[in-house]
């Protein structure tokens, strides 16, 4: 039947029968989303519901008005449950990204894509808000207190509640009316996208393209900006994010003067507040539909909660302490430690060898320290070894070694950060004498201290000809 209308959308607008027709990939809602095909490609759609479609098919038909780079819609059935909109092809920004979300390392054509989108976002939120009927929005029309408590109970009932974590309900509602509070206190009159996400951008002509708005509705730009750079798997650096950041702003400060303490302020409650209404979602249709993208998801997402909790909320002590229970709950403090990073520091004599990297990572980084003045020359310090007092001292005395130590720790420091960043589980760092006893033990042992006290990685210590083994544990 859906199928039959849509042909019909087509041979109406194009005046010709499509020739072929294939149903698209399912997204997160209950849409339906054809490719016809024939004297011209288009996107065919089927909505359940009448009010959504009409939502989406009067937005876009806005922001076209206004200039801004969405979908045009051709037709629309009577009955409204079926419209044809403009083919802009398969090429997600999600997809356009993929080397840097999976490797935080991104390059300068997916930085250059990112800017153009964050910059696009203020000019949807306040051009896009001049003359719009707000009334067309599905389902509220607004960024209210009812809709906060919508998304906040969603994350609770969808999500929490379905971990099994024991929690006191009217001290959680508390906090929920507190969060309340300090969201509505960025009430403003500008269109608010509500899932701008880079699953929701498409490129095409190497120019981003908006779709899935018609969720949107009037409500404070804060919320968009932390849906997009917060996206749980788009895996964005904090760099990255500060970079975009500023684009943003700079492009904000064109429609209206910007407090940046307050506009940082404000950001992180709506980061906060995003990501639950986000494990919400992933918890709905993850744990209930049984989609596996959002299963998938939930990880990313409770990885931005634990960096977002490493700084207090005081208006929502309750809500804290239990997102930090939720956080450490055994299911997922399992998979966090699967991608927590291990390093490995081992100390060796080059006579017997360069060791092996038993972690199949295939290796780190092994310094030399045979440049270094060696006290294994000297009797006095044939019976110590680089733990000893009178080495460490004769060692530091020297300096040469300092200067070596400062030079390794530069670029182990600049490895352990990216691999943190990336998710890598290993990384092995040797130090290499002659006799594997004085110069690479000191080495090995300074350097396995120092990154255990700035990086709070676990570090397995080995000196090697030494049978010494020590354990520095990762520091939450």
């Amino acid at each position: 039947m859906f199928t039959e209308k849509l042909q019909e959308l087509y041979q109406q607008y194009t005046g010709t029968k499509p020739e072929n027709m294939v149903e698209l990939p399912a997204s997160g809602s209950n849409r339906r989303y054809f490719r016809l095909t024939g004297v011209k490609s288009i996107i065919g759609v089927y909505g359940t519901c009448v009010e959504e479609n009409r939502a989406f098919v009067y937005m876009a038909a806005h922001f076209r008005k206004k200039a801004l780079p969405v979908p045009e819609v051709y037709a629309v059935s009577e009955d409204q449950l079926y419209y044809i909109q403009e083919d802009l092809g398969d090429l997600l920004l999600f997809k356009a990204i993929e080397k840097g979300r999976l490797t935080t390392v991104y390059s300068e054509e997916e930085k250059d894509m990112l800017r153009k989108t964050i910059r696009l976002l203020p000019v949807f939120q306040f051009a896009g808000a001049d003359g719009f009927d707000f009334s067309y929005c599905y389902p509220q029309s607004g960024f209210n207190e009812r809709s906060i408590k919508w998304d906040l109970n969603y994350f609770k009932y969808c999500f929490l509640k379905a971990t099994g974590l024991d929690f006191q309900e009217d001290k959680l509602e508390d906090d929920f009316q507190k969060m309340c509070d300090v969201l509505m206190r960025s009430a403003s009159a500008t269109f608010m996208y509500r899932d701008f996400q880079s699953r929701n951008i498409m490129i095409h002509y190497s120019q981003p393209y908006f779709i899935d708005f018609q969720g949107g509705r009037k409500g404070p730009f804060f919320y968009d900006v932390a849906s997009f750079l917060w996206q749980a798997k788009a895996n964005f650096p904090d760099t990255l994010r500060k970079e975009l950041l500023e684009e943003y702003l700079d492009v904000l400060n064109q429609y209206q003067p910007i407090d940046r303490y307050y506009f940082y302020s404000q950001l992180r409650h709506f980061v906060l507040f995003r990501t639950l209404q986000v494990l919400g979602a992933y918890g709905f249709r993850g744990y209930f539909e049984k989609k596996p993208h959002f299963i998938q998801s939930v990880p990313y997402a409770l990885a931005n909660l634990r960096s977002l909790l490493k700084e207090d909320y005081p208006e929502y002590p309750y809500l804290c302490e239990v997102l930090k229970n939720l956080t450490n709950l055994s299911m997922f403090k399992t998979d966090l430690q699967k991608r927590q990073l291990t390093v490995t520091v081992m100390s060796f004599a080059y006579k017997k060898g360069i060791p092996d990297d038993p972690s199949g990572n295939g290796g780190g980084y092994v310094f030399d320290c045979r440049a270094i003045n060696n006290p294994g020359k000297y009797d006095r310090f044939k019976s110590f070894i680089g733990l000893d007092e009178p080495v460490i001292k004769f060692l530091e005395e020297d300096g040469e070694i300092l200067t070596f130590l400062e030079h390794a720790y530069g670029l182990v420091d600049a490895s352990v950060k990216r691999y943190m960043e990336r998710g890598f589980t290993n990384l092995s760092v040797c130090f290499g004498c002659t006799g594997g006893q004085h110069r690479s033990v000191y080495a090995a042992q300074h350097l396995a201290e120092h990154l255990n006290e700035k990086f709070g990685v676990k570090v397995e210590l080995i000196h090697r000809e030494q049978n010494i083994e020590q354990t520095f544990n990762r520091k939450d």
